[in-house]
């Protein structure tokens, strides 16, 4: 069941008044940047929530158990990315059971009670049928749009100032562990040293959303 409280939300900032912010980094296309964020949050002492595909668990299995080992929860994002606003409930049901199947076994953890939409998209009634697998869907605050590469115009600079410029307690940040699939940038794997010094400064601590949501 999802914990009380939860249900009915696509939660895009945590109900806390506490100064805290979630770091989030969502898997799908590539790794690259795994092990630089790991690292990065390993020398911070700084905890993160990842949302992986069970596409990405497939083929990148020893990133998800990176990032179990370290310490981090992995939540659900879908098996195979589709929008889910066009799925039908049997769908999106097996496309959470897919995911959960391939992720679990290498985090020793089920994914449950953390998802997150593809694309961050939803309707009402699919926020419904994932509360009913047992699942609470994470949005996002701010989305630093570093999966945009400077292709797209994005530099890490303007990645950190997107994270600083909308801090509040309770913010989730999405971030993206892959790379840019023409440029070849890593900007949010790039920014996180500034965004976690950054949001410090301002007095925030951080916390993975298994451990918030009890």
């Amino acid at each position: 069941a999802v914990p009380d409280g939860w249900e009915g939300v696509d939660w895009e900032v945590l109900p806390t008044s506490r100064k805290v912010a979630a770091l989030t980094f969502d898997g799908g296309a590539s790794n690259t940047a795994v092990a630089s964020i790991l690292a990065t949050l390993r020398s911070a002492g700084v905890p993160a929530t990842f949302f992986v595909t069970g596409q990405f668990a497939r083929a990148y299995p020893d990133s998800v158990r990176a990032m179990a080992a370290a310490g981090h929860p992995v939540g659900n994002h879908s098996d195979t990315h589709p929008y889910f606003s066009t799925s039908t409930n049997v769908v999106i049901r097996a496309e959470l059971a897919a995911a959960e199947a391939s992720i679990s076994p290498l985090t020793g953890h089920t994914t449950r009670p953390l998802f997150r939409f593809p694309y961050g998209d939803r309707t009402p009634l699919d926020i419904a049928v994932v509360n009913g697998e047992g699942y609470v869907p994470f949005r996002w605050t701010v989305d630093t749009l570093g999966w945009k590469g400077t292709d797209g115009g994005i530099t890490a600079a303007i990645v950190c100032d997107r994270v600083l410029d909308t801090a509040r307690s309770g913010q989730i940040v999405l971030m993206h562990v892959g790379a840019h699939p023409t440029d070849g940038t890593t900007l949010d794997a790039d920014a996180l040293p500034c965004i976690i010094a950054g949001l410090r400064e301002r007095g925030y601590g951080f916390v993975n959303l298994r451990e918030f949501t009890g």
